[in-house]
């Protein structure tokens, strides 16, 4: 049976800043090093190597996935602390995403906040 329940509204306008507000700050490599493409609430990252990062959103759950090689985080919206932090307390979403960004390009990446 199909999933009939509402959409969140704030949800979705949040997400949907968050993931445009990655995909600006990702506009501004070198198109040799990573490519970015927003689209449907998914935020594709392709690397020089052909690898593959996708953040996306996931309504149902009122979540931000992130996956990358073999991890994934699932980041929800904390109101208290104004930002996307990881259910299993490992960080925020850009910090982690920074992270991720940086041991792919060989250099520090600080996506801000």
């Amino acid at each position: 049976m199909p999933n009939t329940a509402p959409e969140d509204p704030d949800f979705l306008r949040r997400s949907t800043r968050c993931l445009d507000d990655i995909q600006a700050a990702l506009d501004d490599f070198d198109p040799d090093e990573l490519e970015a493409d927003h689209a449907a609430g998914v935020l594709k990252i392709t690397f020089a190597d052909g690898r593959h990062c996708v953040l996306n959103r996931q309504a149902a759950a009122s979540q931000i996935w992130l996956a990358e090689g073999a991890s994934a985080w699932h980041f929800a919206f904390d109101a208290e602390r104004d930002g996307w932090f990881d259910t299993k307390a490992r960080g925020e979403l850009k910090a982690i995403l920074g992270e991720v960004l940086t041991r792919k390009l060989g250099r520090t990446i600080d996506l801000g906040d």
